[in-house]
């Protein structure tokens, strides 16, 4: 399953190499994927057939206890056959109805084939985290085929409403798991129904939020309108996601959590009510569309709606029965989906009331839409009507339900006539459409899924057979699938139910004013647009109220919430340590002094400059008492940092005016000192109290033997980054790359990743130029002994910043360390010689090395994964080279060199934005220049 998983991943990044080479025809190779997923699906029958599971678990994340575990049952085996064999038949499909030089081919191959591994990851899942991973993939991805046209508005609506709905379900649905996960004591959905959690309200809890995230996935009442507006989606993303795939996603979950949670209190009244509202309400919306794509929209709510009835009865018959329908819905309606786009390419139209006289010029279609409506419908012999009659059957003894149940068959079976004789029949008054003949690529997926339901009829004792596991999880059978089962009630209510649809669609004239009147007041798609403009004007009210634009009002608010909160915790709890230490040695008193001097005199500071530079001696303070401490790694870091900070606090400040505002008064003035006094005082308080709190052993006190022993280094911090605590690693970088991507764009108006704009040179001169300095700076500016000292010590820092890479596993330095270095080389040499001089250092742009520090990160993570079996887990290799000898190396160092890039791309980004293009901003603009303003000598002559 793994293998199956991959496969997916290598064909949707394939794609769009493949779709530039051979257009649409690509889609054929992709189709293999799918395909694999069927036939692995078929292999495995016989296990499937016994009742057996196909089990697969791999290592992933042992601190969460998380791993990857795949388990296959009946209720996945048949969501496989419909996940691969539709979606392979769909991508076959998609090679015709696109045609070259669609725009956003490549986008769309690549999507559909992720999409569909991403459904099969939610469906061979056994934990239910990793279950919820892959659900949100499935939405994120559908998000995207469902705004395929970007260029028209209603792709994109469609889109976004289809994304806020499902996501904000799905958010639910994960508090429910997790709610689920902690009453049970773990996520395996294997071991929790084996040990059925226990009952009360946590657990009622945690299916009402499981319950809200499965419908609004599956558009049942009351997320009932984001699938209609989805149609705008083409045609195979239709067939494939709303008929076949995503949207039973939802009826997937509830039939996978049906066995155990059934019995809870309000599990079968929530699908009772929710799915028969959606069954009828969809069916009477069908039978007002004159879309045929629309038509089969509301039908498919409606069928989901069903769906949810039966799945979530949680009864052995009823369980049969839906598992039955859920295969055989897949097979008619994703044929109908693609008979549409067919008759949407031949005819040029899928307007019932344009269309005519149809079945004359395109009989194989006509009967491939017959055959498949005829199984929607219920009619014999088709699955269709196995299905139905199995419904009917499930629900002895209420006849309420029932009643609803033949109700909404029989506006199935109205609809389903409606969508054969508004496609293809001859009406008087309408001109005969011209069609042309359907491509058979086109013709041969719907004419294969039409053939199964019509195969699968008589078949139907053999798939009872296949099903009935997933039945007897919820007790014994009774009776099985079948053709024929003599006459019963249930066939008495399923003939009734045909001849009520096709009583309706015969009185479609008078019945046309009452299905025109009789609607919901408001529609679902009105009721969405209502409640997200509510939401926005909401969002502009808090924001109005809050968000009155002046920093030192937020700062202040949030400290004093600060010194409110936790500062009257603590008076009233007084969790005082005794017992405390004032100092070790005298020189960390001289260092603290110091650092409180220099923010006393920070806060007093009229001229900006001169209070930067005071906060900068609170940093280098802090770093003395790290040296104090015996910490050289937090020193040697924290020593850059502050320098780093200095340097950025420079390029701000040639923006700003020299002094502080006048403002504010005094009395405000001696407000604000309050509040940092009180906020000084509760941080010391709450940093006595957390370090007094502690009554296990600290993790960290493992760290030195696991920094020797697993990351194969002596220095504690450095493995710690790399490896032990290698994951937190890749989150802060990934943050530093998001910070330098906002930093510069507020600032930048062309392309960061691009080659840097190079000083103009004289024919011929192709000679690399060091530090331009006189040519590039104010005469006035310039200083010779800056110049001369960059010109010495440049290399040399840099050379320094290396050393502090690969030293940093076994002594203090590192990646960060390292990279900071070298981003003061080049703030030096920017400051030396201007933006053009730090061009020629770095010839690149800084988002490249944003980018190939973040992904050589993560690729040493995959290969990590792939040689040791964990992510981001060290190895070590031994060699011996010549004039060198022996040579050790740890497979962290790949990570660290990314950690490199990541620090020196971004300094890089903060001194092009903040530095070269303000200054170029201040020189188109023709202002005077001001501080270390950049100018060309050869402009100004």
């Amino acid at each position: 399953m793994l293998v199956l998983l991959i496969l997916h991943l290598v064909a949707a990044l394939l794609a769009p190499l493949l779709v530039r080479r051979w257009g649409p025809r690509a889609c054929y190779p992709l189709a293999l994927a799918p395909a694999a997923t069927f036939g692995w699906a078929v292999a495995h029958t016989g296990t499937v057939r016994t009742g057996g599971a196909v089990v697969e678990t791999y290592p992933w994340i042992a601190d969460l206890q998380l791993d990857v575990a795949l388990r296959v049952t009946t209720l996945s085996w048949l969501m496989l056959l419909l996940v691969g064999g539709v979606g392979a038949l769909v991508l076959v499909y998609s090679a015709r109805y696109f045609h070259a030089g669609s725009a956003g081919l490549a986008r769309f191959a690549a999507v559909l084939v992720a999409f569909a591994g991403a459904m099969l990851g939610l469906v061979v899942s056994d934990d239910l985290l990793l279950l919820y991973v892959f659900w949100e993939l499935t939405t994120v991805f559908s998000y995207l085929l469902i705004g395929h046209s970007t260029e028209r508005r209603s792709s994109r609506l469609a889109a976004a409403q289809a994304l806020t709905v499902t996501t904000l379900g799905g958010l639910a649905m994960l508090v429910g798991l997790l709610l689920l996960g902690h009453h049970a004591g773990g996520y395996r959905w294997s071991l929790i129904t084996a040990v059925p959690p226990p009952g009360g309200g946590y657990l009622v809890t945690a299916v009402l939020l499981i319950l809200a995230g499965a419908l609004a996935k599956s558009a049942v009442f009351p997320f009932t309108s984001w699938l209609p507006v989805a149609m705008a989606a083409p045609t195979p993303v239709s067939a494939y996601l709303h008929a076949a795939a995503m949207v039973k996603a939802g009826v997937f979950l509830v039939a996978l959590l049906a066995p155990a949670l059934a019995p809870v209190g309000p599990w079968r009244s929530v699908t009772v009510v929710a799915g028969l509202v959606t069954l009828v309400v969809g069916g009477w919306a069908a039978l007002r569309q004159t879309d045929l794509k629309l038509l089969l929209a509301y039908g498919t709510v409606s069928q989901l709606g069903l769906l949810t009835v039966v799945l979530g009865a949680g009864t052995p018959q009823a369980a049969l029965a839906g598992t039955a329908l859920l295969l055989a819905h897949g097979l008619f309606k994703a044929a109908l989906f693609l008979v549409v786009g067919i008759l949407d390419h031949s005819a040029g139209s899928r307007d019932l009331r344009d269309l005519s006289g149809v079945w004359r010029g395109a009989p194989v279609l006509a009967g491939v839409a017959a055959l498949a409506a005829a199984s929607m419908a219920g009619l014999p012999p088709l699955l269709g009507f196995v299905a139905k009659e199995a419904v009917l059957a499930a629900f002895p003894g209420r006849p309420v339900l029932l009643a609803v149940l033949v109700a909404g068959s029989a506006l199935t079976v109205a609809y389903s006539i409606r969508f054969v004789w508004g496609a293809f029949a001859a009406r008087p008054g309408v001109p005969a459409t011209d069609v042309e003949r359907p491509p058979a690529v086109m013709l041969v997926p719907a004419g294969l899924l039409a053939v199964a339901g019509l195969a699968a009829g008589p078949a139907a004792g053999w798939l009872g057979g296949l099903l009935r596991p997933y039945a007897e999880l919820l007790g014994p059978v009774e009776e099985g699938l079948a053709l024929w089962h003599g006459p019963t009630v249930a066939l008495g209510l399923s003939a009734a139910a045909i001849a009520g649809g096709a009583a309706l669609h015969l009185v479609r004239g008078p019945l046309a004013p009452a299905l025109a009147r009789l609607r919901a007041p408001v529609g679902g798609n009105q009721g969405y647009e209502w409640v997200t403009h509510q939401f926005d004007r909401f969002a502009i009210k808090v924001t109005g109220a809050t968000q009155r634009g002046a920093l030192p009002q937020y700062l202040g608010t949030v400290l004093v919430v600060l010194v409110l909160v936790p500062g009257t915790a603590m008076l009233v709890a007084r969790p005082w340590r005794t017992g405390l230490v004032a100092w070790d040695t005298p020189a960390q008193v001289v260092v603290c002094a110091v650092i409180a001097v220099a923010a006393v005199l920070a806060v007093g500071a009229r001229r900006r400059l001169t209070a930067m530079l005071l906060v900068g001696v609170t940093g280098y303070g802090t770093a003395m008492i790290f040296v104090l401490y015996g910490a050289p790694d937090l020193a040697l870091t924290q020593f850059l940092v502050e320098t780093a900070t200095i340097a950025v606090f420079v390029l701000v400040l040639r923006r700003l005016p020299d002094r502080f505002s006048a403002r504010p008064l005094r009395l405000s003035r001696w407000a604000r000192r309050g509040i940092g006094a009180a906020t000084g005082v509760v941080l010391a308080g709450l940093a006595l109290v957390a370090a007094g709190a502690r009554r296990a052993p600290s993790i960290s006190l493992a760290f030195p033997d696991l920094a020797v022993a697993q990351g194969h280094g002596r220095n504690v911090v450095n493995v710690t980054l790399v490896d032990i605590r290698a994951w937190d690693t890749m989150g802060e970088i990934s943050v530093l790359v998001a910070a330098a991507t906002g930093v510069a764009s507020l600032i930048y108006e062309r392309s960061r990743t691009g080659p840097r704009p190079r000083r103009p040179r004289p024919s011929g001169d192709r000679r690399t130029v060091w530090l331009r300095g006189g040519t590039t700076l104010q005469e006035h500016r310039r200083s010779i002994v800056f110049e001369v000292v960059t010109r010495l010590i440049f290399h040399t820092v840099l050379i320094f910043s290396l050393f502090l890479l690969v030293s940093g596993h076994n002594a203090p330095g590192g990646g960060f360390a390292g990279g900071l270095v070298a981003s003061l080389a080049l703030a030096v040499r920017y400051l030396a010689g201007g933006r053009y001089e730090l061009a020629e250092a770095v010839p690149v742009g800084a988002g490249t090395l944003l980018g190939a520090g973040l992904g050589l990160s993560v690729g040493s993570g995959v290969v990590g994964l792939l040689t040791t079996g964990a992510v981001l887990r060290s190895g070590q290799v031994h060699l011996w080279l010549p004039l060198v000898g022996h040579f050790h190396l740890v497979t962290s160092l790949f990570f660290d060199i990314g950690v490199y890039l990541v620090v020196v791309g971004l300094v890089l980004d903060v001194l092009r934005s903040l530095g070269a293009e303000v200054d170029r901003h201040v020189e188109a603009a023709g202002e005077p220049a001001r501080g270390l303003t950049v100018e060309r000598e050869g402009e100004r002559r």
